[in-house]
């Protein structure tokens, strides 16, 4: 899993643009009818409105890009020389163009005066997330998703917007003594949450 973060004003641009328009860009499913954000993949990765106002012909694709978009942090070719190794670990080489059902859910952070808007991807899914590091107790006793199926017990050593530093306990003696690790904030729960991992 990954987190993007995108400046909300930015973002604001391109959900403005997208409920000015009449007409959109249509999914793999065929036309569109209303105002959506679409994250693409590809030079970069930004959030973009799929309205057609008539002032570009341009189709969405993964090969080019605007500098109006909503570039994620660190992944923005007109500005970020190493873009393209975050766009790698946030993506592996998966590129494309995904259309999302966030814009309602990101204008009510707008609108609440937040000034990033970070959205959480494990490749196929994008979802608005909305904690932040100091939501969490460092300390605190999490689960994290395992790699083998399962979840491992860790204590919260360090935390930023993106990433927690966590060390295994409370799990079996070989698990216990890893190095601390890294791992997407998004991925710690807390021990009585019962989404999937």
């Amino acid at each position: 899993m990954a987190i993007l973060k995108f400046s909300a004003s930015a973002v604001a641009a391109q959900i403005a643009h997208a409920r000015a328009c009449k007409t959109f860009l249509p999914n793999w499913n065929g036309p569109v009818g209303g105002p959506a954000l679409i994250l693409i993949v590809g030079n970069g990765v930004h959030l973009r409105s799929n309205g057609i106002d008539g002032t570009t012909t341009r189709i969405v694709t993964t090969e080019q890009a605007d500098p109006s978009f909503a570039f994620a942090d660190g992944m923005n070719p007109f500005r970020d020389t190493d873009w393209m190794a975050q766009r790698r670990m946030a993506f592996r080489d998966l590129t494309g163009q995904f259309y999302t059902d966030i814009l309602d859910d990101v204008q009510v952070l707008i609108d609440r005066g937040r000034g990033a808007i970070r959205l959480a991807t494990d490749g196929h899914s994008i979802r608005v997330f909305v904690r932040r590091a100091s939501d969490y107790l460092i300390g605190g006793i999490y689960e994290v998703p395992s790699g083998l199926g399962g979840t491992f017990r860790v204590i919260l050593k360090d935390a930023c917007d993106t990433f927690a530093i966590v060390q295994n306990c409370g799990n079996c003696e070989d698990f216990d003594a890893m190095q601390p690790y890294r791992v997407p904030l998004d991925a710690l729960m807390e021990i009585d949450d019962r989404r999937a991992a």
